[in-house]
């Protein structure tokens, strides 16, 4: 049997996972290698990931980012999301942590489910027992409230680095991953963020931008690490491959 979907037929098996990516590109190419590898892994053989990706330019989302349009942002990624809805996507990501400060506005342009990542991040904090993180992100994510309350609605304190780390952190994401540049003189910024997050009492660290897993593992933290690309496919593939039967 198949099924339809705004005139795209589809057949019946996991659920088409449709990828808000480009932002940045580096990040977004390890959405779609980790999908593929997770399918494989639980189905064998030469499957793979039912993907769509809509890939936006960056250029451009960071200058909204940069000068705080954030209604236009979330406006470009809600029609790129329809697109992908048209185009037969069954489930959504954003493949960014900072984007999903316009997650609400881009769930409310489409009737596809939004898997939003903190909520997948904050599911693997409750499996592994901690009250307490550490969250390293862009100055958007790890400064303004929608990130932190989201995960702090889930029981969690969050603290995040001191002023000075912030803005290290955040220029090593724009100026280095985001290009494809991994230096080694950053991923040891990083780990002694990271040694101060866990002095000042946290239990564990989320990756909270999708570049930072290009640089930093859990080799490079005495806590846990909860890398948030990883989690947020992890979820995806879940729901694309326990999808519900149709008639």
């Amino acid at each position: 049997m198949s099924r339809w979907h705004d005139g795209v037929v589809m057949t019946n098996g996991p659920r088409v996972i449709g990828m808000l990516g480009g932002m940045s590109w580096e990040s977004s190419a390890q959405y779609y290698r980790l999908a593929n590898e997770l399918v494989r892994e639980r189905l064998g053989g030469l499957h793979s990931a039912r993907v769509l990706l809509a890939s936006v330019d960056f250029a451009e989302i960071e200058q909204l980012q940069t000068s705080g349009r954030w209604d236009e942002a979330g406006q470009l990624l809600a029609e790129a999301a329809k697109r992908l809805e048209a185009g037969g996507a069954e489930l959504l990501l954003i493949c960014t942590n900072t984007m999903h400060k316009v997650a609400d506005q881009v769930q409310a342009a489409v009737d596809i489910p939004l898997l939003h990542l903190v909520d997948a991040t904050a599911q693997a904090i409750t499996q592994a027992g901690l009250s307490t993180v550490g969250l390293l992100g862009t100055a958007f994510t790890m400064e303004q409230n929608f990130y932190r309350d989201r995960l702090a609605s889930h029981g969690f304190k969050v603290l995040v680095p001191s002023a000075d780390d912030r803005a290290e952190v955040h220029r090593v994401i724009y100026d280095e991953p985001c290009v494809g540049v991994l230096r080694e003189e950053s991923r040891q910024v990083y780990r002694d963020v990271i040694t101060r997050l866990v002095l000042a009492g946290v239990e564990g660290v989320v990756l909270g931008c999708t570049e930072i897993e290009l640089l930093i593992s859990a080799a490079d933290s005495s806590v846990p690490i909860f890398p948030t690309t990883r989690l947020h496919v992890e979820a995806a593939v879940d729901a694309s491959l326990n999808a519900p039967a149709t008639a």
